[in-house]
């Protein structure tokens, strides 16, 4: 796989199923627009080719209509998505929105008429909306923000408090202008609607916004309007509600502690709606060691059980848990899919469950569930296949103190010795998984074997695997890492001579430790997005008010102690600093002030900033971007390891 080859990525997103009609959006990088292109696509259960639907500029999110006869979706123009309908058996869209910032994702009432969104809606005279007058200001003319919380503003989306995140219904049938069913004082998510058609739930800040927290619970909102109500007290945080046809309520969220917060398995929770108007005290119904649920959608009944896909150890699992469960561990959970695969997305109509599993070799295809039977639909990524990809195989072995890692080594063709890059994943609560990784399959095709594993503060091997690096970046970790490279390096086709570092984020932060406290084992490191300096990380980070004390202490001098720019002056080996000018949430001082101290030190270093980009370049930014780093990492590495 090429840099260029990033347009052959066909990327399914959650499908949608009713009876024989079975839709996802595909989406793919445009390099010559600089965009990303998506329509629908139809596939076929009985297991004919599947087709493109709609052609649209950017068509995503479907959902069906609960008596099958209509579609609604996002058809976006530049980057404002607009609710659009049409009939299932095929016809002509209409529009049903005209939001100055775009509609959120559709779910349809019972009824089968009416619509629920989300959307952002901005103070007058920001972001190209008119003030008083009707002029429309510059976004530099525009009057200044008044900030008094710690949560104003989010990496890849930007300010929040100047454009809250509002409920909206509208009719499809007669939408008019749909006014929002929230106020400007919470930024609301995940709307789901209750049986009846009646209220809806939603996931909103704790205290309705009025509090500076990481927590959330869920309140009832009137479909007609009115206010708020809390429905479910939340042990820590919500997310992706669903409500059931007899009224229980289940939800994935942590359980967590402030200002512990961090590394703390998603559990799937159950609660039944309050009827004396106390907000109700859920159960969790998965055990907190074992169990790290997806958030990717909500959690679907099947039969007497509950639809939820689970991290666990590098696998995306589809896993079924029961209704009357009490913390269930993972291993009392039925597996449906999920051997060697990641699933990203599913959904469920009556005895029948699709899925986006993605492989790897695949970022996703459909796959229908019908009994014991086992379908693959579609054949997205032969595009991508056919480019050359490389396989992948599975690296276990053992941390110095005797605990297991587990991790993979894509390998390049031909017989080597090859050159090696030790690539660490971000979060650090996050993971490498089963699916296509482009990375990897770049830098293998260019010729590099790459290993990477998910070490100890990784997710998906037990909420203490979690754990194991709180208060302690840069420890077992390192451990970890080090030992997988050290089992690669085992064999013969792999020279060990010719070895770089790289990652992003947390994987940059590990790169610049490495680079500092084992520089002997590399030739080069390239670190991305990174944090180096605990200290104005604090106060710069969108996430820096709480992220740092929990991950490493409040304590100064810990801080210090725990900042790879602390140890710059031990960097010897050339150091690549690359950053997005745009990052909010390891924002660019960072890579200034490590570039700085290294240059101040002699150390042979450069620094490539990406104009516009935020901290999800590499998966999400422009696609000309994208491709222009790939291209730029390839030609440090022919520098630096040949």
């Amino acid at each position: 796989m090429r840099p260029s080859d990033l347009e052959l990525l066909a990327v399914p997103g959650t499908p949608a199923l009713h009876g024989t009609l079975l839709l996802t959006a595909v989406t793919t990088p445009d390099l010559g627009g600089n965009t990303y292109r998506g329509s629908l696509w139809r596939a076929a259960p009985d297991g004919g080719a599947a087709r493109q639907w709609t052609h649209g500029e950017r068509d995503t999110d479907p959902a069906i209509s609960p008596d099958g006869r209509w579609v609604a979706f996002l058809r976006a123009s530049g980057d404002k998505p607009q609710l659009h309908v049409m009939p299932a058996d095929g016809g002509d869209a209409r529009r049903l929105t005209d939001l100055p910032l775009g509609a959120g994702a559709p779910v349809w009432a019972p009824d089968s008429r009416r619509i629920a969104f989300t959307a952002r809606l901005p103070e007058p005279g920001r972001y190209g909306t008119p003030v008083e007058d009707g002029e429309v200001l510059d976004p530099d003319a525009e009057a200044p923000r008044r900030i008094t919380r710690y949560d104003y503003r989010l990496d890849n989306v930007g300010f929040l408090r100047d454009r809250p995140r509002r409920l909206f219904v509208v009719d499809a049938t007669d939408p008019g202008e749909p006014e929002p069913l929230t106020d400007d004082q919470a930024d609301v998510s995940d709307p789901a609607w209750l049986p009846d058609g009646s209220a809806l739930l939603v996931v909103a800040p704790r205290e309705w916004g009025g509090t500076d927290t990481e927590e959330s619970d869920l309140y009832l909102v009137p479909a007609e309007g009115g206010e708020p109500v809390l429905a479910v007290r939340t042990a820590g945080s919500a997310a992706k509600p669903a409500v059931f046809a007899d009224g229980t309520v289940c939800f994935y969220g942590p359980e967590f502690t402030w200002p512990h917060i961090v590394a703390r398995n998603v559990g799937l929770w159950s609660a039944e709606l309050p009827a004396d108007g106390e907000p109700a005290k859920p159960r969790r119904l998965t055990d907190p060691e074992s169990v790290y649920c997806m958030t990717d959608v909500p959690p679907a009944p099947f039969r007497d059980e509950i639809l939820v896909t689970v991290l666990n150890r590098g696998a995306v699992e589809l896993r079924a848990v029961p209704r009357d469960a009490d913390r269930a561990p993972l291993d009392s959970l039925d597996r449906l899919l999920g051997d060697r695969s990641a699933v990203r997305s599913f959904a469920v109509h009556e005895e029948r469950i699709a899925a986006v599993v993605a492989r790897p070799d695949s970022s996703g295809e459909v796959v229908l569930l019908d009994g014991r039977s086992e379908l693959v639909l579609t054949d997205f990524a032969k595009p991508v296949r056919e480019s050359g990809l490389r396989p992948v195989e599975e690296l276990t072995t053992t941390a110095p103190d005797g605990y297991p890692v587990h991790g993979w080594l894509v390998l390049p063709e031909g017989e080597g010795p090859h050159p090696v890059l030790l690539v660490v994943h971000g979060g650090p609560f996050a993971a490498y998984d089963w699916g296509l990784f482009d990375e990897a399959q770049v830098y293998a095709s260019a010729g590099y074997a790459v290993v990477m594993g998910n070490p100890r503060g990784s997710a998906g091997y037990g909420e203490s695997h979690g754990q194991a690096i709180v208060h302690g970046m840069g420890t077992v970790d390192v451990d970890d890492v080090l030992a997988l490279l050290d089992a690669a390096l085992e064999r013969d086709d792999l020279d060990s001579s010719r070895v770089g570092v790289m990652g992003g984020s947390y994987g940059g932060f590990m790169t610049t430790w490495l680079a500092a406290h084992h520089g002997s084992r590399f030739r080069a490191a390239w670190s991305e997005r990174a944090v180096n300096a605990w200290d104005s990380f604090t106060g710069s980070s969108d996430i820096g008010w709480f992220f740092t004390e929990a991950y490493v202490g409040a304590d100064p001098a810990v801080q210090r102690e725990r900042s790879p720019l602390t140890y710059a002056s031990q960097i010897r080996i050339p150091f690549a600093v690359v950053h997005s000018e745009h990052d909010w949430r390891c924002p660019v001082e960072q890579a200034q002030r490590l570039f700085v101290e290294l240059k101040r030190n002699g150390t042979e270093v450069e620094m490539l900033l990406f104009p516009g980009e935020g901290h999800e370049l590499s998966r999400s930014g422009k696609p000309r971007h994208r491709r222009q780093r790939f291209e730029a990492i390839l030609e440090w590495w022919s520098r630096h390891l040949g």
